[in-house]
């Protein structure tokens, strides 16, 4: 993973395209990859000081802050007003952890390994979360577009709405999702290493054990003290790029939040997922892939519609009606494709080219 610094020196090009070049399409681009390096290294303080607290605190480190980059970059769109491109995002995490990196690491480590096994607990308990997790996303846009048809003022992609009825039971639904997830976290901290990878929380007791910290203490909160800034500002440098690319690109917003910008949060801890498939770990594999998912649905998404609230108009929980029919899908799919305990190649290919399809289905979204 050390090699994903050398794309630290996009961080300088960044402030250039920014300041001097006054280029909206470089400064998206540079500050895209400049990203990848920085959430990298946020991810990886973050294990260092793991390593240190042990692995019940570790856990919790990692169950908290392991998609700390893509929220920043939430929370900074929120503040522009973003709201439909932070939905968006959220969207687009979920389904590329559970159909983009998914499938890289079942075809991959199924071409090199063959068939692989994992825990089929595992499978069953991240069913059951991802499935009350998109109920939580399912009830309040099925709430709002009843009230919409029921007035007439149906708009099927247009999710920014005001509503106090709706305002108030997205906040209780956040609410609640929030709690389950605390109560997960609780869960897998009372039980075996086997049944704490079922919940989606990496375990990396073995790893402490047999591994010494390379960072100190403080050179690792140095390292995510200064990670964190720099993401703060390049977020700001994104969002604001992000209607001159929308126009001169002639793409939609919902096609960027969905697919570009939560590929730049989560590309480093997406190769750790592929590579340790590769290594024929499918057990941690799968609980980077579906452990980052709920922490995204279960964590992230209620935790920014309460971050709304501090910017204005709030963000709820209504999703368009053919997102959440993306996730429903992608849900089902992961989970049949994983339901036998054992993964291909081909399951790696099949989950690909749904992601493909679905990519496409928000390309031509205008």
């Amino acid at each position: 993973m050390t090699w994903l610094r050398y794309l630290l020196v996009f961080l300088p090009l960044a402030f250039l395209a920014e300041f001097v070049l006054h280029n909206a399409m470089l400064v998206f681009a540079f500050s895209c990859i400049a990203l990848i390096p920085l959430a990298g290294l946020l991810g990886e303080a973050t294990e260092e000081l793991a390593i240190y607290t042990g692995p019940q605190v570790g856990g919790l480190l990692n169950a908290t802050l392991g998609n700390a980059a893509e929220l920043i970059i939430t929370t900074v769109a929120l503040s522009q007003g973003k709201i439909e491109l932070v939905k968006a995002s959220i969207t687009g995490s979920i389904l590329g952890n559970l159909l983009l990196i998914l499938g890289f690491s079942m075809l991959l480590g199924g071409l090199r390994n063959g068939i692989q096994s994992f825990n089929i607990r595992s499978v069953n308990v991240a069913a059951s979360m991802m499935t009350l997790a998109v109920i939580g996303l399912i009830v309040p846009t099925l709430f709002e577009t009843l009230r919409e048809i029921q007035i007439g003022k149906l708009d099927v992609y247009n999710t920014n709405v005001t509503d106090p009825a709706l305002n108030n039971l997205s906040l209780w639904v956040a609410a609640i999702l929030m709690l389950l997830y605390i109560l997960s976290l609780i869960f897998s901290f009372q039980t075996t290493t086997d049944d704490r990878q079922a919940v989606g929380v990496e375990d990396h007791t073995n790893e402490e054990e047999n591994h010494k910290p390379q960072w100190s203490i403080k050179f690792s909160v140095g390292v995510l003290t200064v990670s964190t800034l720099f993401i703060v500002v390049l977020s700001e440098f994104l969002v604001g790029a992000v209607e001159p690319v929308v126009h001169s690109l002639g793409i939609s917003e919902l096609f960027l939040g969905v697919i570009i910008i939560p590929l730049v949060g989560n590309v480093a801890e997406h190769i750790v997922g592929v590579q340790v498939a590769i290594k024929n770990k499918m057990d941690l594999s799968l609980a980077i892939s579906l452990g980052s998912s709920m922490q995204i649905a279960l964590f992230v998404a209620p935790l920014l519609v309460f971050i709304s609230l501090l910017f204005g108009p709030p963000m709820t929980l209504f999703f368009s009606l053919f997102e959440v029919a993306m996730l429903t899908l992608s849900v089902l799919l992961a989970m049949i494709t994983s339901q036998d305990g054992e993964s291909n190649w081909l399951e790696g290919a099949q989950l690909l080219a749904v992601y493909l399809i679905v990519a496409l289905g928000f390309f031509f979204t205008r």
